[in-house]
């Protein structure tokens, strides 16, 4: 439970000294929104490790080498846990913007660093909405801005089961012409969610992928692509059990 207390208790103290840091922040976007995202990407992901070091996660990290450092991309992972983006935010290659849902518009102050961060919210009831949020992102993207999406749209409720990949969320590396990187996570329900509400000691696995450019699949390619990165995912998934 002393880990939660102290987890809890700097997530209070972050989001409270934050208003200040957010003026800051505001007042630097006004003419160098760039050197805003930058700064409040530093400052989130300091506070992500600092999260990390409190909960004892021990990570190990395969393939990080991987990923494009000439081209955004579109970070594409199973997802466990809410510390699936404590874990990968701070191992991401540049700007980098998070698809969420559209439900943590409601949290005062989170949002407004989420903003910073150039993530999207996606209401996945409105399908309208949702088309607008993809073609968003795309835009990003084009224009040098890496996304991460989670396509099984919610957390799985247990290690190892992966939920249907929606295919929707590929339209961001299709219609923008960037590499996917596939991101598997082992392991982060043990942080939290298998015990709440005691975050415990954990040894988290994140392995990332061959890119995958989707320009240069042909069209059936295409249309198996969501079943296809789901399958690597699975595959690294069962490779990794055994070092946990």
């Amino acid at each position: 439970m002393i880990r939660f207390i102290f987890a809890a208790l700097f997530v209070v103290l972050f989001l409270l000294w934050s208003i200040p840091v957010s003026f800051v922040e505001w007042l630097i976007g006004k003419k160098w929104p760039d050197a805003k995202a930058k700064s409040s990407l530093a400052y989130v992901n300091w506070a992500f490790r600092v999260i990390l070091r409190i909960s004892g996660v021990k990570l190990t990290m395969i393939g990080h080498e991987k990923i494009p450092t000439d081209t955004a991309v579109l970070y594409v992972g199973n997802h466990r846990s809410i510390f699936d983006v404590v874990v990968t935010y701070p191992r991401v290659v540049g700007l980098t913007g998070y698809i969420a849902k559209i439900e943590l518009l409601k949290v005062p102050l989170l949002r407004t660093w989420m903003k910073n961060l150039r993530c999207l919210f996606l209401n996945r009831n409105d399908s309208k909405e949702g088309l607008k949020t993809i073609l968003t992102g795309i835009e990003m993207m084009k224009a040098g801005t890496s996304m991460c999406i989670f396509p099984e749209g919610t957390r799985s409720k247990t290690e190892g089961e992966f939920l249907p990949f929606h295919a929707g969320s590929f339209k961001l590396a299709e219609k923008s012409g960037c590499p996917i990187v596939p991101m598997t996570l082992n392991n982060t329900g043990a942080i939290f969610e298998d015990h709440f509400p005691f975050i415990k000691k954990t040894h988290v696995i994140l392995e990332y992928g061959d890119p995958i450019y989707v320009k240069d699949l042909d069209r059936e390619a295409k249309k198996t692509l969501p079943d296809d990165v789901k399958n690597i995912i699975q595959q690294t998934f069962e490779k990794n059990k055994a070092l946990i």
